[in-house]
């Protein structure tokens, strides 16, 4: 293993923000030296390149049994655990394939008791269970012929209720798919919006001035991100906002989230991150995660969150850019969810177009991103729009 970089400060969000457009990591650090970052720098769409390192279509002629296993919390690849099992599941439709997805980071399920991550607790040593319950039973069975109950095509564990449920598929054919729309003074609803005229909500997104993904300051990318309270990014103007009433009844929602948006801009370009959020309620008990006692009243969890580079909006080959002005539908997927919103609690969505370093930042310029300079990134204001003809919306997948 090589020398560690040095980054010079603890804080990535400055050291990154310093650094300025891609093209300066090459003039500053790397000198041309770092092979695979010369290949993503020149391979900026999802060109041969890309097509040649996909390993969905070659999942074919599979003999033995399969179990696929992921976390709802997996930083490294949370799309990777469903998409593989779907695509063994079209493609070798005889064999047993299964898919276990728990309340884990990368690998958690081997390298931790599971029973929390960050400050949110999933009342059991989740992983030991899975242990125990799933992966013994199914190797005992396929490699010593040891008899056992047959396992469900889906084992996932439900956060939130902080329980395991079993479906016999993924998705769980009992779905309904259901869509929450924004609506004015930040309201989100079920009910679709009535205005007829142009209605819209718009922040100024400033690339001198992005969103950071974490509250912490750290030069490492950290796991807890994908559960942290977003009460630092709710405060920002250039954040948008909308949440329901308190429930009254629990939401409990499976499989893929969709973002459907309707956005306008004056740029050529925008990064649309929308995040999908449980709400605590204000008087919500202590955590009792392993570092017990912290105060949960109006935490805001992070369950799923995704970001749609806008000219990708139609194909990940062929970039197009925004036209200024023009109202444009932006729709993507925020990945799988298993997940409770519980009496009291609301729902939140916010969107914003950064989410710095995580992602690095768009000009909103239509230039090749790799190649820009300090002078291609430009102050833009978007808007998302929110009328009955243009209703921006989430579209989940609700166990009713």
């Amino acid at each position: 293993m090589g020398p560690q970089f040095k980054y010079g400060t603890p804080d990535a969000y400055k050291f990154f923000l310093d650094l300025g457009p891609l093209r300066n990591a090459n003039e500053r650090h790397f000198k041309g030296n770092i092979a695979f970052w010369n290949d993503l720098m020149e391979h900026g769409r999802y060109d041969r390149f890309w097509q040649e390192r996909n390993l969905l279509p070659n999942l074919k002629s599979i003999r033995a049994a399969l179990m696929t296993v992921g976390g709802w919390f997996d930083a490294e690849d949370l799309y990777g655990p469903p998409a593989i099992y779907k695509s063994v599941e079209q493609n070798n439709p005889d064999i047993h394939n299964s898919l276990v997805m728990g309340p884990w980071f990368h690998g958690a399920w081997e390298r931790s008791d599971g029973k929390s991550l960050g400050d949110i607790s999933f009342g059991a040593k989740t992983s030991l269970s899975y242990q125990s319950d799933i992966e013994f039973p199914f190797f005992d069975h396929y490699l010593n012929n040891v008899p056992m109950q047959s396992l469900p095509e889906a084992y996932v564990f439900q956060t939130g209720s902080n329980r395991w449920l079993a479906f016999e598929s993924w998705p769980p054919a009992e779905l309904s798919r259901e869509s929450l729309y924004f609506h004015a003074h930040g309201r989100l609803s079920f009910e679709s919006p009535q205005e007829r005229r142009e209605s819209f909500d718009e922040y100024v997104s400033d690339p001198a001035r992005p969103v950071p993904y974490t509250a912490a300051i750290s030069t490492e990318r950290g796991r807890t991100y994908m559960i942290e309270d977003q009460r630092f990014a709710v405060r920002r103007p250039d954040v948008l906002v909308y949440q329901t009433d308190p429930l009254t009844d629990p939401v409990s929602i499976a499989g893929p989230i969709a973002a459907n948006l309707f956005v306008s801009t004056t740029g050529a370009d925008a990064d649309f991150v929308v995040k999908l959020i449980d709400v605590f309620p204000d008087d919500a008990p202590e955590s009792s995660a392993d570092h017990s006692g912290l105060p949960m009243g109006g935490y805001q969890m992070l369950v799923r969150a995704e970001v749609m580079r806008a000219r990708f909006r139609n194909s990940f080959e062929e970039p197009e850019p925004l036209v200024p002005g023009q109202v444009t539908p932006v729709r993507f997927e925020l990945r799988d969810a298993c997940h409770t919103f519980r009496p009291r609690h609301r729902i939140m969505v916010q969107i914003q177009s950064s989410w710095f370093p995580l992602v690095d930042r768009n000009p909103q310029t239509f230039v090749d991103i790799y190649a820009a300079t300090e002078k291609d990134f430009k102050k833009a204001t978007h808007r998302v729009h929110r009328s009955a003809d243009c209703g921006s919306h989430l579209e989940l997948g609700v166990l009713r």
